[in-house]
């Protein structure tokens, strides 16, 4: 990124690039205000653009991991259950206690 006033194609090649990096933001920061203006007024850049994510994602696609939910669900399910349990353990208490100043 070098050049200073890259035009459309070589945007759209940095752009790639720094997409597939995952520093999209350098990309942005590196552009000069003719740069910026000239992509903000072009009319193939929203189509460049979806071309380079889909490529990205085909290239990609096989590095692609699925997150794992068992692991969240296992602790959800367990905070449920001690909230549960808190739960009961306090209206048990409480009903003690209401009965115990109930008896005196």
């Amino acid at each position: 990124m070098a050049n200073e006033h890259r035009d459309i194609q070589d945007l759209v090649m940095d752009y790639a690039g720094a997409l597939r990096d995952g520093c999209i933001g350098d990309f942005l920061k590196s552009l000069t205000r003719t740069e910026a203006a000239t992509l903000q007024a072009s009319r193939e850049l929203p189509e460049a653009v979806e071309m380079v994510r889909l490529l990205n994602v085909a290239s990609f696609a096989d590095q692609a991991v699925a997150p794992n939910v068992g692991l969240f669900t296992a602790r959800v399910d367990a905070r449920i259950g001690a909230r549960l349990k808190h739960a009961n353990l306090a209206s048990a208490a409480q009903r003690i206690s209401h009965a115990r100043s109930t008896e005196q």
